[in-house]
């Protein structure tokens, strides 16, 4: 819990310093730079937890932020100009962080992680038995992939395996 906190807040803090300092150096190259941290800050968090939660949460963070500072406050300023590099921030950004918090969801979203996995997600089709085989409703490596094929009917499929003497 403690990690996706962290994630929020490290997309909450790169949206308030990209705030402030996007139009540093050459034009639009610190917005540049700004949006490629925030995407690879989703894809990297969604790595490290392998949940798609984690890609989502800095891009949130993100948002929160940037839509807040670049809303004018009531005296008139405006903290994200209408310059080249303020739309380069702006605009950039939000397209890394919704392509790093989509791709986060491609990547370890529940349905993609069974694929990878070898299961063709949460509704699988039955195998069809083979000669000699009784039944053939489960998969053929048992019911849980995750436990290396040792389920509770692991030894029947090995058994079905064996050739005959």
């Amino acid at each position: 819990m403690a990690a996706y906190a962290a994630l929020f807040l490290l997309g909450l803090m790169q949206g308030l310093i990209g705030t402030f300092q996007y139009s540093r150096g050459p034009v639009p190259l610190a917005a540049v730079l700004f949006d490629l941290a925030i995407l690879a800050t989703c894809l990297l968090g969604s790595w490290g937890m392998r949940r798609a939660l984690g890609g989502f949460l800095p891009a949130l963070g993100w948002f929160i932020v940037t839509l807040l500072l670049s809303s004018g406050s009531s005296g008139g300023s405006v903290f994200i100009t209408d310059s080249t590099a303020g739309k380069w921030f702006l605009f950039g950004g939000a397209v890394c962080a919704v392509a790093g918090a989509v791709a986060s969801y491609a990547l370890w979203s529940r349905g993609s992680r069974d694929r990878r996995a070898g299961g063709s997600g949460s509704a699988r089709a039955p195998v069809k038995a083979r000669p000699g085989q009784a039944g053939g409703s489960s998969r053929a490596g048992g019911s849980s992939s995750r436990a290396g094929g040792q389920g509770p009917d692991s030894r029947s499929v090995r058994a079905a395996r064996r050739p005959a003497p």
